[in-house]
């Protein structure tokens, strides 16, 4: 999707919001909750983002909604990567983006080596940004060290991989040259690139350009420079992202200096967190960026001290950011992050955009689906997902990357998807780390069947964060049942999957809702698991008494048992009725893949991601082995959606009788 729409969006939904009731205006402190509550009810000044006209249509005080989840007025912020120059930074990453994008970000932006001697790990990152995360990408393009021809390919490479949206940028000097200097068949400035973008390709990259607030570094001044952007703005370009200052006068003037000019469009200021004092010396002094006599002082105080620096760095951001959410000079904050997690994720705590005791921050913010959709233009219709893969989607991606089409309203029929062959890529080494990182979590030596039901129960417990069959941490729905979950691990009931039932919850609940506005979401109880003979057993003479129950096991050799779904088929685990549309199904289970396809993924990740660590001859080889070639892998679908404790009390009463442990 083009960011500038989602910003279009985003202000839309103010205006519709602060024309929904009576004006009440917040008294405003220097604490972080009133200054970001002041972002809801002052009245702004001036609005960056908005024409004089559209700014005279907003009422003073937009009234704080009743569902701060889905609170439009929230600021939205976006974050920089740079491509690392090893395979294993990449692959730290990939982690990185993997964890920040339950912050939820606007999007992301990933930089570009001039020359393009970055565009296969910047497209890669771009490629696994916006399929395996679903998130927007707004991928940087510079003209240095590019012909028009080459440019022009690096744009076709962009679209192909499904980016939308485009950073034009003349660049710096390449490398070892002084000055910069365009290509003899290359672009002059990033006029010239906004202008070729614009007349080649349409309306299909949203394109955005570079701000100085304090001049560019070629040291033509703020004045001067201004003149381009308003060119740039006239070519095509849709908004402005800004270099980083730590000066918020510095952006307020250029924010004024833009609009008496004619510049209309979103700007969004640029920060960038102090990680240590050296780095913030070298990137101020390269940048000519103005410091205060104040954080200078600030810094030079705690200068040898790293941990400290990065403390008062998070200060420094929170202040300048609070102060122009205040003021109504942004709608939002882009961070360079340096590809560092940390910095950025307390700031935003302090800035109560996200919970720091949250299990997962995307509950912030309103989902469109139960799982995160891709953002690839040829999955944009996909609306239903099997949940075997519910845990694993990358896997679920990878193995359905070339489908022409992707099943929307309905799953269809359970035969006729193409599930790509197993292969060593859907394993992700990143996932789990090297193989002293898979042993750190999974056991150094485990030789006993209760070495491994902890591993299970460490992970539920959060003592862990993945397995090979969870390659994210327990969901917040997970948390309502999580001590019933521990205690089955616990006792050998080793799940991989499980949702609770839920009747009818609003769809903007926290926790469970999805969907939009004005819904009821519901679900069935449902929970996957590996377990002995003995326990299968149990499980099987449970469910045969009890009707609203199914049940589907098989093991490694393929001996499949069913109980209570004669005539069954596909079943809709989890429902949505809204106004106006059809009743959204967007999570089924599906018996013919689950027995023919997931069952084959799950059982390899015993010997792939596990057994694997280990020497033949061991104890803790010899144990994997067993587990896999022995135990049956199991799902029950509880159909009693109305009762949403009856799959848990089953499974604990199960439990409670003697175990298998050894």
């Amino acid at each position: 999707m083009k960011i500038i729409e989602k910003i279009r969006k985003i202000r839309n939904d103010r205006l519709e919001l602060s024309s929904s009731g009576p004006p009440s205006r917040s008294t405003s402190s220097n604490s972080v909750s009133s200054a970001v509550s002041s972002v809801h009810n002052d009245d702004p000044p001036s609005v960056p983002f908005l024409s004089s006209d559209l700014v005279d249509k907003l009422p003073p005080n937009p009234p704080q909604p009743k569902n701060p989840n889905n609170n439009p007025n929230t600021p939205y912020f976006s974050f920089e990567f740079f491509p690392p120059k090893t395979e294993a930074g990449l692959d730290n990453l990939y982690e990185r983006i993997d964890r920040m994008k339950d912050l939820e970000p606007l999007f992301i932006d990933v930089t570009w080596g001039a020359g393009g001697r970055t565009e296969r790990e910047t497209l890669s990152i771009a490629s696994y940004a916006q399929q395996y995360c679903g998130l927007d990408v707004l991928m940087h393009l510079t003209c240095t060290g590019l012909s028009k021809f080459a440019v022009q390919a690096a744009l076709e490479t962009a679209k192909d991989a499904g980016v939308h949206n485009i950073l034009a940028l003349r660049g710096d000097a390449g490398k070892g040259q002084s000055m910069w200097s365009p290509h003899p068949e290359g672009f002059k400035n990033a006029t010239e690139l906004v202008r070729f973008i614009k007349s080649t390709y349409g309306d299909h990259f949203g394109i955005a350009v570079a701000g100085h607030p304090e001049g560019h570094i070629d040291g033509s001044g703020v004045d001067y420079d201004l003149k381009y952007l308003k060119e740039k703005i006239d070519a095509g370009a849709d908004f402005i992202v800004t270099q980083f200052f730590y000066d918020t006068e510095v952006f307020i003037n250029y924010v004024e200096k833009c609009r008496e000019i004619g510049i209309t469009c979103p700007i969004i200021p640029g920060v960038m967190a102090i990680q240590s004092y050296p780095s913030f010396l070298r990137m101020t002094q390269f940048c000519k960026t103005k410091v205060s006599k104040d954080i200078t002082a600030m810094l030079e105080a705690v200068k040898d001290d790293d941990e400290a620096v990065k403390t008062k760095g998070v200060e420094i951001a929170v202040e300048m950011c609070q102060k122009l959410l205040r003021e109504g000079y942004c709608d939002g904050v882009h961070f360079y992050t340096l590809n560092l997690e940390r910095s950025v994720r307390r700031i935003l705590e302090k800035l109560e955009s996200v919970d720091p005791d949250d299990h997962n921050f995307s509950s912030k913010t309103q989902r469109k689906l139960p799982w995160r959709p891709s953002t690839l233009e040829t999955r944009k219709k996909e609306e239903v997902r099997p949940i075997n893969w519910a845990n694993r989607p990358k896997s679920y991606m990878k193995r359905t990357e070339d489908w022409d089409e992707f099943p929307n309203g309905r799953w269809g029929d359970a035969r006729s998807p193409a599930f790509g062959e197993l292969s060593d890529s859907h394993f992700y080494r990143f996932t789990l780390g090297n193989v002293e990182d898979r042993k750190a979590m999974l056991g150094e030596n485990p030789t006993a069947l209760q070495d491994v039901y902890d591993v299970f129960g460490d992970y539920i417990l959060g003592k862990i964060p993945l397995l090979p069959w969870c390659e994210q941490s327990l969901q917040p729905e997970s948390f309502t049942i999580q001590k019933e979950l521990a205690a089955l691990n616990r006792k050998g009931f080793l799940t991989i999957n499980s949702q609770p039932a839920v009747n009818g919850v609003p769809s903007d609940d926290p926790v469970f809702g999805w969907g939009g506005k004005g819904g009821y979401c519901y679900q069935k109880a449902y929970v996957e698991c590996f377990v002995s003979p003995e326990n299968f057993a149990k499980l099987l003479e449970s469910a045969e008494k009890r009707e609203s129950l199914n049940l589907y096991g098989l093991n490694s050799k393929g001996e499949e048992v069913k109980v209570g779904q004669e005539g069954g088929g596909v079943t809709a685990l989890t429902w949505g009725v809204f106004p106006n549309r059809e009743v959204l199904q967007p999570t089924v289970f599906d018996p013919e893949i689950f027995v023919h396809t997931w069952s084959e993924e799950a059982f390899s990740l015993w010997q792939t991601m596990w057994l694997s660590l280990y020497d033949e001859e061991s104890e803790a080889y010899e144990l994997l082995e067993e587990i896999h070639d022995t135990f049956y892998l199991v799902a029950i679908v509880d159909n009693e959606f109305q009762k949403d404790d009856n799959l848990w009390k089953l499974l604990l009463e199960l439990s409670h009788d003697d175990g298998d442990a050894k």
